[in-house]
């Protein structure tokens, strides 16, 4: 995988990855900033996982939200110091069984931003059936 990330004008890059997909990150507000671009992935990462993992286990999930709260180092660096993510998931008879052990499969093993920021964000999750 490669990514560049070029600079545009004040704090404004724009960002390309090698499969030709881009974005503009700001660092000023009127873009995606990249420490949100970091929240941001968790939940699509994370909710990827959870959508699979309940349609391999024959749930019918029509919806899926993932709500995120981050909290931030005070100092500079103002890195994540926890983490909420709250999937709300809506189908037809979705288990709480299969939607529990979703969530839980893809913090703990398979959703690589996650896995790539613990033990050094506190990373909680919880989940609703809507």
């Amino acid at each position: 995988m490669q990514a560049t990330v070029t600079w545009q004008q004040d704090m404004i890059f724009n960002c390309e990855t090698d499969t030709g997909q881009s974005m503009v990150m700001d660092g000023n507000g009127s873009q995606i900033s990249p420490m949100e671009s970091v929240l941001l992935s968790a939940g699509a990462c994370s909710s990827i996982d959870v959508v699979e993992i309940l349609k391999k286990s024959r749930q019918d999930v029509t919806d899926c939200v993932c709500e995120l709260n981050a909290q931030r180092a005070e100092d500079a660096p103002r890195v994540f110091t926890k983490i909420h993510a709250h999937y709300k998931v809506t189908g037809n008879n979705i288990s709480e069984k299969h939607l529990a052990r979703a969530v839980q499969l893809s913090a703990e093993k398979y959703c690589s931003v996650m896995l790539m920021l613990s033990g050094k964000v506190e990373i909680e999750t919880s989940y609703e059936i809507a």
